[in-house]
């Protein structure tokens, strides 16, 4: 597994750190890596595929401490490895591992950033593919089979069951802050939408509705009142879809029909990176539908989310990273 640094002007390597690792997706899909790095406290910390959380020296990628939870705490593999991003808090990094530590739980584990120590473990649950959040101070985990809120120092405050009644199932999307109390959570298979308060150590549900916004594995967006997703199985295609938060309302439906994508929003711009490897260029507006541009950046056949900095778009598939400077 490779981590690199480079410089985002003119993508110039800065450094490079590889581990040997031998993880084989279960479905044939890829090898990942699926999380997104965090970075804090001069540490880059990353979690791969196989379960190993490693922190890098952010100035050199020097190796600081790995932790690896499938033998440390027994981390399921699942269907397509272990996702979820690791989430800083204070000067511990939570890492959503599924595990457990002999005959305590272990779901969730709080790792020391400057040496890799477990500050505690929490949950009894296996790990999705969504990542925990912070909530108002407290952490927001939708792991495989509930949703479940604790505070900073891992004692759980409430939990709620959320999952399809289909083992071949996955929630994926993570958690999306809506201002306020109000949280929104979705998934297919039956899951549908879910807006939720969070406040007072407990979850309540405000509305949920299925086929309104069923996110197979992209993570909406949020434009003023509004929700933008693509809605729909990969395996049946997505159509990417406004909502309103107020009702779960849809307030259109794009026509075009695609396995599926990801999405950032810049200004009143979204930015829709698609799984055949086209941007989309989209008004975020819910009149309708406005598609302003859309051109081919990348290749076919996967799923890795873009980023957005000072006006340039960097992107990627299985074989190449882009910079795309966007007016």
């Amino acid at each position: 597994m490779t981590t690199e640094a480079l410089e985002a002007a003119t993508g110039k390597p800065i450094w490079r750190s590889t581990y040997i690792t031998d993880y084989i997706d279960s479905f044939g899909f890829d090898h990942g890596p699926r999380a997104t790095p965090a970075v804090a406290d001069g540490r880059v910390i990353t979690y791969g595929p196989e379960g190993r959380a490693t922190a890098l020296d952010f100035s050199n990628g020097k190796e600081v401490w790995n932790f690896d939870t499938a033998s440390a705490l027994e981390s399921p593999q699942g269907f397509f490895g272990r996702a979820p991003s690791p989430l800083v808090v204070g000067k511990q990094v939570i890492i959503a591992s599924g595990g457990t530590q002999g005959e305590k739980p272990a779901g969730l584990t709080a790792l020391d950033i400057a040496t890799g120590k477990v500050s505690w473990n929490a949950v009894d649950d296996e790990a999705a593919y969504a990542s925990p959040v912070l909530a108002g101070g407290n952490l927001l985990a939708w792991m495989r089979n509930q949703l479940w809120l604790l505070d900073a120092q891992g004692s759980v405050l409430t939990s709620r069951p959320l999952r399809s009644s289909m083992d071949a199932s996955v929630n994926a999307a993570t958690p999306v802050p809506l201002g306020g109390d109000r949280w929104l959570v979705s998934a297919g298979y039956g899951v549908g939408a879910h807006l939720l308060k969070v406040a007072d150590g407990k979850i309540e549900s405000i509305w949920q509705k299925e086929d309104t916004l069923d996110c197979h594995y992209n993570t909406p967006i949020r434009v003023g009142e509004h929700l933008y997703a693509f809605h729909g199985r990969q395996e049946t295609g997505m159509n990417l879809r406004c909502i309103r938060i107020e009702d779960g309302s849809v307030a259109w439906t794009a026509s075009d029909s695609l396995p599926g994508g990801t999405l950032l929003a810049v200004g009143d711009k979204l930015l829709v990176v698609t799984e055949q490897g086209e941007l989309w260029i989209v008004r975020a507006t819910p009149e309708r539908f406005d598609r302003l541009a859309a051109i081919q950046i990348l290749r076919a056949g996967h799923r890795s989310h873009a980023a957005y900095a000072d006006g340039i778009l960097y992107a990627r598939d299985t074989e190449h990273l882009i910079a795309l400077k966007l007016r």
